[in-house]
Protein backbone atom coordinates (compact mmCIF):
# COMPACT_ATOMS: atom_id res chain seq x y z
CA UNK A 1 0.00 0.00 0.00
CA UNK A 2 2.93 2.16 0.06
CA UNK A 3 3.29 2.59 -2.99
CA UNK A 4 0.01 2.77 -3.88
CA UNK A 5 0.13 6.31 -1.55
CA UNK A 6 3.36 7.42 -3.38
CA UNK A 7 1.68 7.30 -6.69
CA UNK A 8 -1.35 9.13 -5.25
CA UNK A 9 0.52 11.71 -3.92
CA UNK A 10 2.44 11.96 -7.03
CA UNK A 11 -0.27 12.03 -9.35
CA UNK A 12 -1.74 15.23 -7.16
CA UNK A 13 1.58 16.98 -7.42
CA UNK A 14 1.64 16.59 -10.44
CA UNK A 15 -2.39 18.42 -11.02
CA UNK A 16 -3.63 15.25 -12.25
CA UNK A 17 -7.87 15.37 -11.86
CA UNK A 18 -8.71 13.53 -8.96
CA UNK A 19 -10.52 10.81 -9.77
CA UNK A 20 -7.69 9.30 -12.47
CA UNK A 21 -5.17 9.43 -9.30
CA UNK A 22 -7.54 6.93 -7.40
CA UNK A 23 -7.95 5.18 -10.21
CA UNK A 24 -4.33 4.33 -11.24
CA UNK A 25 -2.77 4.08 -8.30
CA UNK A 26 -5.60 2.00 -6.92
CA UNK A 27 -5.03 -0.21 -10.09
CA UNK A 28 -1.39 -0.43 -8.97
CA UNK A 29 -2.02 -1.65 -6.01
CA UNK A 30 -4.33 -4.80 -7.41
CA UNK A 31 -1.24 -5.22 -9.99
CA UNK A 32 1.23 -6.02 -6.63
CA UNK A 33 -1.34 -8.87 -5.88
CA UNK A 34 -0.81 -11.96 -7.86
CA UNK A 35 -3.89 -13.24 -5.80
CA UNK A 36 -6.18 -11.29 -6.61
CA UNK A 37 -7.80 -11.18 -10.39
CA UNK A 38 -7.47 -8.12 -12.95
CA UNK A 39 -11.23 -8.32 -12.92
CA UNK A 40 -11.49 -7.12 -9.69
CA UNK A 41 -10.82 -3.58 -10.18
CA UNK A 42 -13.52 -3.48 -12.42
CA UNK A 43 -16.18 -4.73 -10.43
CA UNK A 44 -15.13 -2.44 -7.45
CA UNK A 45 -16.02 0.38 -9.78
CA UNK A 46 -18.85 -1.06 -10.90
CA UNK A 47 -20.23 -2.06 -7.81
CA UNK A 48 -19.96 1.54 -6.44
CA UNK A 49 -22.66 2.36 -9.18
CA UNK A 50 -24.59 0.55 -8.37
CA UNK A 51 -24.29 1.34 -4.64
CA UNK A 52 -28.72 2.13 -3.83
CA UNK A 53 -28.12 4.59 -1.08
CA UNK A 54 -25.51 6.72 -3.45
CA UNK A 55 -28.37 7.89 -5.98
CA UNK A 56 -29.47 10.00 -3.09
CA UNK A 57 -26.27 12.24 -4.18
CA UNK A 58 -27.71 12.90 -8.07
CA UNK A 59 -31.57 13.58 -6.74
CA UNK A 60 -30.26 16.21 -4.08
CA UNK A 61 -28.01 17.75 -6.43
CA UNK A 62 -31.21 17.89 -9.28
CA UNK A 63 -33.45 19.05 -6.20
CA UNK A 64 -30.86 21.48 -5.04
CA UNK A 65 -30.70 22.82 -8.70
CA UNK A 66 -34.56 23.25 -9.21
CA UNK A 67 -34.74 24.98 -5.96
CA UNK A 68 -32.48 27.93 -7.12
CA UNK A 69 -34.49 28.19 -10.47
CA UNK A 70 -37.95 28.38 -8.21
CA UNK A 71 -37.24 32.56 -6.99
CA UNK A 72 -37.01 30.58 -3.59
CA UNK A 73 -33.26 32.32 -3.22
CA UNK A 74 -34.55 35.98 -3.91
CA UNK A 75 -37.45 35.12 -1.73
CA UNK A 76 -34.75 33.84 1.48
CA UNK A 77 -32.61 37.15 1.13
CA UNK A 78 -35.21 39.55 1.15
CA UNK A 79 -36.40 37.76 4.41
CA UNK A 80 -32.94 38.18 5.78
CA UNK A 81 -32.26 41.74 4.53
CA UNK A 82 -35.62 41.92 6.78
CA UNK A 83 -34.35 40.22 9.86
CA UNK A 84 -30.83 41.49 10.06
CA UNK A 85 -30.66 45.16 8.39
CA UNK A 86 -30.76 46.97 11.27
CA UNK A 87 -27.81 45.40 12.46
CA UNK A 88 -24.14 46.47 12.10
CA UNK A 89 -22.78 44.76 9.17
CA UNK A 90 -26.18 43.99 8.15
CA UNK A 91 -25.50 42.84 4.79
CA UNK A 92 -22.74 40.20 5.91
CA UNK A 93 -25.31 39.57 8.52
CA UNK A 94 -27.61 38.91 5.80
CA UNK A 95 -25.39 36.46 4.33
CA UNK A 96 -25.30 34.11 7.43
CA UNK A 97 -29.15 34.10 7.46
CA UNK A 98 -29.16 33.66 3.86
CA UNK A 99 -26.59 30.46 4.29
CA UNK A 100 -28.41 28.87 7.01
CA UNK A 101 -31.94 29.30 5.06
CA UNK A 102 -30.33 27.49 1.72
CA UNK A 103 -28.45 24.92 3.25
CA UNK A 104 -30.67 22.20 2.27
CA UNK A 105 -30.77 23.84 -1.18
CA UNK A 106 -27.25 24.33 -2.45
CA UNK A 107 -26.16 21.26 -0.54
CA UNK A 108 -22.19 22.57 -1.79
CA UNK A 109 -19.81 24.62 0.62
CA UNK A 110 -18.52 25.63 -2.76
CA UNK A 111 -21.23 26.22 -5.05
CA UNK A 112 -22.66 28.68 -2.11
CA UNK A 113 -19.76 30.67 -1.78
CA UNK A 114 -20.15 31.36 -5.83
CA UNK A 115 -23.84 31.91 -5.44
CA UNK A 116 -23.40 34.44 -2.87
CA UNK A 117 -20.30 35.77 -3.82
CA UNK A 118 -21.96 36.95 -7.35
CA UNK A 119 -25.29 37.89 -5.87
CA UNK A 120 -24.22 40.02 -2.48
CA UNK A 121 -20.78 40.84 -3.60
CA UNK A 122 -21.92 44.16 -5.26
CA UNK A 123 -24.30 44.91 -2.31
CA UNK A 124 -21.05 44.73 0.05
CA UNK A 125 -19.08 46.61 -1.64
CA UNK A 126 -21.71 49.69 -2.00
CA UNK A 127 -21.83 49.25 1.58
CA UNK A 128 -17.69 49.89 2.10
CA UNK A 129 -17.09 46.39 3.34
CA UNK A 130 -12.87 45.68 2.48
CA UNK A 131 -12.89 42.18 -0.20
CA UNK A 132 -10.78 40.68 2.68
CA UNK A 133 -14.38 41.23 4.98
CA UNK A 134 -16.58 40.31 2.57
CA UNK A 135 -14.40 37.04 1.05
CA UNK A 136 -14.00 36.02 4.37
CA UNK A 137 -17.81 36.54 5.49
CA UNK A 138 -18.93 34.84 2.83
CA UNK A 139 -16.38 32.15 2.73
CA UNK A 140 -17.28 31.08 6.70
CA UNK A 141 -20.60 30.94 5.99
CA UNK A 142 -20.43 28.82 3.67
CA UNK A 143 -19.43 25.69 6.01
CA UNK A 144 -22.66 26.23 7.61
CA UNK A 145 -23.93 24.22 4.28
CA UNK A 146 -22.62 21.28 5.23
CA UNK A 147 -24.08 20.49 8.00
CA UNK A 148 -28.36 21.60 7.34
CA UNK A 149 -29.98 19.16 5.36
CA UNK A 150 -29.24 17.70 2.85
CA UNK A 151 -25.51 18.27 2.96
CA UNK A 152 -24.01 15.41 0.41
CA UNK A 153 -20.91 15.59 2.73
CA UNK A 154 -23.21 14.03 5.22
CA UNK A 155 -24.80 11.17 2.57
CA UNK A 156 -21.37 9.88 1.44
CA UNK A 157 -20.14 9.56 4.85
CA UNK A 158 -23.67 7.72 5.85
CA UNK A 159 -23.17 5.48 2.40
CA UNK A 160 -19.65 4.30 3.63
CA UNK A 161 -19.73 4.06 7.12
CA UNK A 162 -23.22 2.67 6.92
CA UNK A 163 -24.89 4.98 9.73
CA UNK A 164 -28.62 6.21 9.35
CA UNK A 165 -28.54 9.45 7.02
CA UNK A 166 -31.49 10.63 8.41
CA UNK A 167 -29.85 10.84 12.04
CA UNK A 168 -26.81 12.27 10.07
CA UNK A 169 -29.26 14.79 8.51
CA UNK A 170 -31.04 15.49 11.89
CA UNK A 171 -27.58 15.74 13.93
CA UNK A 172 -26.25 18.63 11.75
CA UNK A 173 -29.19 21.05 12.78
CA UNK A 174 -28.06 22.34 15.85
CA UNK A 175 -24.16 22.42 14.49
CA UNK A 176 -25.13 24.33 12.27
CA UNK A 177 -27.03 27.00 13.64
CA UNK A 178 -24.47 27.22 16.17
CA UNK A 179 -22.19 28.00 13.97
CA UNK A 180 -24.79 30.75 12.41
CA UNK A 181 -24.79 32.45 15.60
CA UNK A 182 -21.35 31.94 16.44
CA UNK A 183 -20.45 33.57 12.89
CA UNK A 184 -23.39 36.33 13.00
CA UNK A 185 -21.47 37.35 16.79
CA UNK A 186 -17.93 37.41 15.10
CA UNK A 187 -19.64 39.35 12.35
CA UNK A 188 -21.03 42.07 14.56
CA UNK A 189 -17.61 42.55 16.82
CA UNK A 190 -15.97 42.99 13.07
CA UNK A 191 -18.32 45.57 12.05
CA UNK A 192 -18.26 47.67 15.33
CA UNK A 193 -14.30 47.57 15.24
CA UNK A 194 -14.61 48.68 11.50
CA UNK A 195 -17.45 51.18 11.43
CA UNK A 196 -19.79 49.41 9.41
CA UNK A 197 -23.02 50.63 9.78
CA UNK A 198 -26.82 48.73 9.32
CA UNK A 199 -28.53 49.06 6.43
CA UNK A 200 -31.75 50.36 7.92
CA UNK A 201 -32.22 52.55 10.68
CA UNK A 202 -35.30 50.71 12.09
CA UNK A 203 -36.42 47.20 13.16
CA UNK A 204 -38.47 45.61 10.76
CA UNK A 205 -41.95 45.19 11.72
CA UNK A 206 -43.51 42.08 13.00
CA UNK A 207 -45.89 42.38 10.03
CA UNK A 208 -43.22 42.75 7.60
CA UNK A 209 -41.08 39.74 8.70
CA UNK A 210 -44.56 37.51 9.32
CA UNK A 211 -45.78 38.07 5.85
CA UNK A 212 -42.04 38.15 4.45
CA UNK A 213 -41.75 34.63 6.28
CA UNK A 214 -44.76 32.93 5.09
CA UNK A 215 -43.74 33.91 1.26
CA UNK A 216 -40.06 31.43 1.85
CA UNK A 217 -41.98 29.28 4.28
CA UNK A 218 -41.03 26.46 1.66
CA UNK A 219 -37.59 26.84 2.11
CA UNK A 220 -37.50 26.15 5.76
CA UNK A 221 -40.14 23.73 5.43
CA UNK A 222 -37.51 21.65 3.15
CA UNK A 223 -35.61 20.07 5.79
CA UNK A 224 -38.06 19.45 7.95
CA UNK A 225 -39.70 17.31 5.75
CA UNK A 226 -36.82 15.51 4.80
CA UNK A 227 -36.23 14.81 8.37
CA UNK A 228 -39.67 13.72 9.26
CA UNK A 229 -40.14 11.36 5.81
CA UNK A 230 -37.02 9.50 7.05
CA UNK A 231 -38.05 9.07 10.82
CA UNK A 232 -41.49 7.98 9.83
CA UNK A 233 -40.72 5.51 7.21
CA UNK A 234 -42.40 7.70 4.50
CA UNK A 235 -38.79 6.97 2.29
CA UNK A 236 -35.29 5.75 1.98
CA UNK A 237 -32.75 8.26 1.77
CA UNK A 238 -32.71 7.83 -1.75
CA UNK A 239 -36.40 7.99 -2.27
CA UNK A 240 -36.26 11.83 -0.20
CA UNK A 241 -33.78 12.63 -2.72
CA UNK A 242 -36.81 11.64 -5.27
CA UNK A 243 -39.46 13.25 -3.17
CA UNK A 244 -36.79 16.83 -3.04
CA UNK A 245 -37.05 16.34 -6.76
CA UNK A 246 -40.99 16.45 -6.35
CA UNK A 247 -40.94 19.02 -4.03
CA UNK A 248 -38.71 21.59 -6.11
CA UNK A 249 -40.88 21.22 -9.12
CA UNK A 250 -43.87 22.10 -7.29
CA UNK A 251 -42.80 24.85 -5.66
CA UNK A 252 -41.67 26.42 -8.95
CA UNK A 253 -44.43 25.40 -11.66
CA UNK A 254 -47.59 25.80 -8.45
CA UNK A 255 -46.68 27.74 -5.72
CA UNK A 256 -44.58 30.35 -7.48
CA UNK A 257 -45.03 30.14 -10.60
CA UNK A 258 -41.66 30.81 -11.76
CA UNK A 259 -40.46 27.56 -13.53
CA UNK A 260 -40.45 26.83 -17.27
CA UNK A 261 -39.58 23.85 -19.76
CA UNK A 262 -36.82 26.31 -20.90
CA UNK A 263 -35.10 26.26 -17.04
CA UNK A 264 -36.16 22.65 -16.59
CA UNK A 265 -34.12 21.88 -19.21
CA UNK A 266 -30.99 24.38 -18.22
CA UNK A 267 -31.24 22.53 -14.74
CA UNK A 268 -30.78 19.13 -16.20
CA UNK A 269 -27.82 20.33 -17.87
CA UNK A 270 -25.94 21.82 -15.36
CA UNK A 271 -26.52 18.77 -13.13
CA UNK A 272 -24.96 16.25 -15.48
CA UNK A 273 -22.11 18.40 -15.53
CA UNK A 274 -21.91 18.06 -11.88
CA UNK A 275 -22.60 14.47 -11.28
CA UNK A 276 -20.22 13.40 -13.84
CA UNK A 277 -17.28 14.57 -11.82
CA UNK A 278 -18.76 13.62 -8.52
CA UNK A 279 -20.02 9.92 -9.40
CA UNK A 280 -16.40 9.80 -11.30
CA UNK A 281 -14.90 10.27 -8.50
CA UNK A 282 -16.98 7.75 -6.14
CA UNK A 283 -16.39 4.97 -8.96
CA UNK A 284 -12.77 5.45 -9.41
CA UNK A 285 -12.63 5.97 -5.46
CA UNK A 286 -13.42 1.97 -4.76
CA UNK A 287 -10.06 0.94 -6.28
CA UNK A 288 -8.53 2.83 -3.54
CA UNK A 289 -10.49 2.21 -0.49
CA UNK A 290 -10.49 -1.92 -1.50
CA UNK A 291 -6.76 -1.89 -0.80
CA UNK A 292 -6.81 0.14 2.12
CA UNK A 293 -9.28 -2.64 3.91
CA UNK A 294 -7.05 -5.52 2.13
CA UNK A 295 -4.01 -4.31 4.01
CA UNK A 296 -6.41 -3.41 7.06
CA UNK A 297 -5.07 -0.18 7.68
CA UNK A 298 -8.24 0.75 9.95
CA UNK A 299 -6.96 -1.89 12.34
CA UNK A 300 -3.67 -0.76 12.16
CA UNK A 301 -4.75 2.85 13.07
CA UNK A 302 -6.71 1.92 16.02
CA UNK A 303 -4.11 0.09 17.00
CA UNK A 304 -1.82 2.94 16.92
CA UNK A 305 -4.41 5.49 18.12
CA UNK A 306 -4.97 3.04 21.13
CA UNK A 307 -1.39 2.65 21.85
CA UNK A 308 -1.30 6.75 22.40
CA UNK A 309 -4.58 6.44 24.85
CA UNK A 310 -7.51 5.14 25.04
CA UNK A 311 -9.19 8.45 26.48
CA UNK A 312 -11.56 8.88 23.42
CA UNK A 313 -11.91 12.96 23.68
CA UNK A 314 -7.89 12.97 23.20
CA UNK A 315 -7.41 10.68 20.72
CA UNK A 316 -10.56 12.97 18.90
CA UNK A 317 -8.53 15.71 19.08
CA UNK A 318 -5.82 13.79 17.43
CA UNK A 319 -7.71 13.03 14.79
CA UNK A 320 -9.23 16.55 14.34
CA UNK A 321 -6.01 17.72 13.88
CA UNK A 322 -5.04 15.45 11.53
CA UNK A 323 -8.15 16.01 9.46
CA UNK A 324 -7.13 20.05 9.67
CA UNK A 325 -3.86 19.14 8.21
CA UNK A 326 -5.13 16.62 5.87
CA UNK A 327 -7.80 19.43 4.59
CA UNK A 328 -5.05 21.71 3.99
CA UNK A 329 -4.11 19.72 0.52
CA UNK A 330 -7.38 17.91 -0.31
CA UNK A 331 -10.84 18.29 -1.11
CA UNK A 332 -13.25 17.37 1.85
CA UNK A 333 -15.10 15.52 -0.41
CA UNK A 334 -12.28 13.48 -1.54
CA UNK A 335 -11.19 12.74 1.91
CA UNK A 336 -14.04 11.64 2.88
CA UNK A 337 -14.12 9.24 0.37
CA UNK A 338 -10.52 8.01 1.44
CA UNK A 339 -10.71 8.36 5.15
CA UNK A 340 -14.19 7.26 6.48
CA UNK A 341 -13.24 3.19 5.94
CA UNK A 342 -10.17 3.85 8.42
CA UNK A 343 -11.26 6.57 10.92
CA UNK A 344 -14.65 4.72 11.65
CA UNK A 345 -13.34 1.87 12.57
CA UNK A 346 -11.06 3.96 15.72
CA UNK A 347 -14.00 5.48 16.41
CA UNK A 348 -16.05 2.45 17.33
CA UNK A 349 -13.05 0.74 19.17
CA UNK A 350 -13.29 4.46 21.36
CA UNK A 351 -17.56 3.41 21.75
CA UNK A 352 -17.68 6.88 20.27
CA UNK A 353 -21.09 6.98 18.62
CA UNK A 354 -20.30 6.86 14.67
CA UNK A 355 -23.25 9.57 14.06
CA UNK A 356 -21.29 12.18 16.25
CA UNK A 357 -18.36 11.26 14.75
CA UNK A 358 -19.69 11.59 10.99
CA UNK A 359 -21.00 15.40 12.05
CA UNK A 360 -17.06 16.10 13.68
CA UNK A 361 -15.48 14.94 10.69
CA UNK A 362 -17.06 15.82 7.84
CA UNK A 363 -17.04 19.86 9.88
CA UNK A 364 -13.93 19.79 10.59
CA UNK A 365 -13.15 18.36 7.00
CA UNK A 366 -15.23 21.24 5.05
CA UNK A 367 -12.67 23.86 7.35
CA UNK A 368 -10.18 22.69 4.75
CA UNK A 369 -11.92 24.82 1.79
CA UNK A 370 -10.64 27.99 3.51
CA UNK A 371 -7.22 26.85 3.84
CA UNK A 372 -4.42 27.33 1.40
CA UNK A 373 -2.67 25.44 -0.56
CA UNK A 374 -6.00 23.27 -1.68
CA UNK A 375 -8.79 25.41 -0.33
CA UNK A 376 -11.31 26.05 -3.23
CA UNK A 377 -14.03 27.96 -1.43
CA UNK A 378 -11.29 30.49 -0.24
CA UNK A 379 -9.51 30.67 -3.85
CA UNK A 380 -13.06 31.56 -5.26
CA UNK A 381 -13.96 34.11 -2.58
CA UNK A 382 -10.66 35.87 -2.89
CA UNK A 383 -10.57 35.70 -6.83
CA UNK A 384 -14.01 37.22 -6.51
CA UNK A 385 -13.26 39.93 -4.39
CA UNK A 386 -10.04 40.30 -5.57
CA UNK A 387 -7.99 40.45 -2.02
CA UNK A 388 -4.90 38.12 -0.86
CA UNK A 389 -4.91 35.32 1.28
CA UNK A 390 -3.30 37.43 3.86
CA UNK A 391 -6.21 40.02 3.61
CA UNK A 392 -8.94 37.17 4.05
CA UNK A 393 -6.69 35.32 7.59
CA UNK A 394 -6.32 39.34 8.97
CA UNK A 395 -10.16 40.30 8.45
CA UNK A 396 -11.50 37.01 8.75
CA UNK A 397 -9.58 35.27 11.82
CA UNK A 398 -12.23 35.73 14.25
CA UNK A 399 -14.60 33.95 12.10
CA UNK A 400 -12.74 31.30 11.21
CA UNK A 401 -11.89 30.75 15.20
CA UNK A 402 -15.60 30.65 15.66
CA UNK A 403 -16.08 27.67 13.38
CA UNK A 404 -13.64 25.80 15.45
CA UNK A 405 -14.71 26.60 19.21
CA UNK A 406 -18.84 25.03 17.30
CA UNK A 407 -15.94 21.83 16.51
CA UNK A 408 -14.92 21.55 20.08
CA UNK A 409 -18.08 22.13 21.89
CA UNK A 410 -19.19 19.59 19.35
CA UNK A 411 -16.20 17.23 20.12
CA UNK A 412 -17.04 17.79 24.38
CA UNK A 413 -20.58 18.07 23.93
CA UNK A 414 -21.41 15.02 21.99
CA UNK A 415 -25.54 16.17 22.90
CA UNK A 416 -24.96 19.04 19.99
CA UNK A 417 -25.56 16.59 17.43
CA UNK A 418 -26.76 13.72 18.80
CA UNK A 419 -29.76 15.15 21.11
CA UNK A 420 -32.06 16.20 17.90
CA UNK A 421 -31.50 12.69 16.18
CA UNK A 422 -32.52 10.76 19.51
CA UNK A 423 -34.99 12.47 19.53
CA UNK A 424 -36.81 12.01 16.32
CA UNK A 425 -35.25 8.66 15.71
CA UNK A 426 -34.94 7.13 18.81
CA UNK A 427 -31.94 5.94 20.79
CA UNK A 428 -29.39 3.79 19.25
Amino acid sequence: MTLVLILFFLFMLMGMPVAFAFGISGIAFFLQQPTLPLTMPIQQVLSQTQNFLLLAIPLFVLAGNLLNETGLTERVMRLASILTGHMRGGTAQSNMVIAASLGGITSSAIGDATMLSRILGPGMAKQGYSGGFSASVIGCSSLITTMIPPGIGLVLYGSIAEVSIGRLFAAGMIPGLLMTVFLMGAVGLRARQKGYLPERETRASLKEIAKTFVDCIWAFLFPVILIAGLRFGMFTPSEAGAFACVYAIVIGAIVYRQFSWKKMIQTLESTVVDMGMIMLLIALSATFSYGIIWDQIPQKLAEFMLGISDTPWIVMLIIIAFLLFAGTFMDSTVLILMLTAILTPVAQELNIDLVHFGIIMVLTLTLGLLTPPEGAVLYIVCTIFRCTLWDFVREGWLLMLSVVVVVVLVVFWPDLALWLPNLTFGKD
